[in-house]
């Protein structure tokens, strides 16, 4: 098990350049160990006959029924753009 302690903070936080008062090193020292202990729990867990895996969760598709419904008139679509032209939103010019 690493030892925990105000230097390795320290260390840490020199390496990420980040500055850390002593108050918040000292509020970091007791979460990183909360961390590492339960992480070397994981050490205990017997994985001998476990296949390897990348995709903890199986992938598919979820694909839903196509519906037809009745959508907006563009003239509905449009009634709330204070910018229009021509029956189409009109966008600031490009620059």
């Amino acid at each position: 098990m690493m030892k925990v302690d105000k230097e390795l903070i320290k260390h840490i936080a020199d390496l990420a350049r980040l500055r850390l008062t002593e108050k918040e090193v000292d509020e970091f020292v007791p979460q990183l160990k909360e961390i590492l202990d339960s992480f070397s729990k994981l050490d205990e867990v017997n994985t001998d006959d476990v296949k390897a895996s990348f995709q903890p969760v199986e992938l598919k598709n979820q694909m839903r029924e196509d519906k037809v419904k009745l959508c907006l008139s563009q003239e509905k679509a449009l009634s709330n753009s204070k910018e229009n032209k021509d029956g189409y939103f009109k966008g600031p010019m490009a620059l």
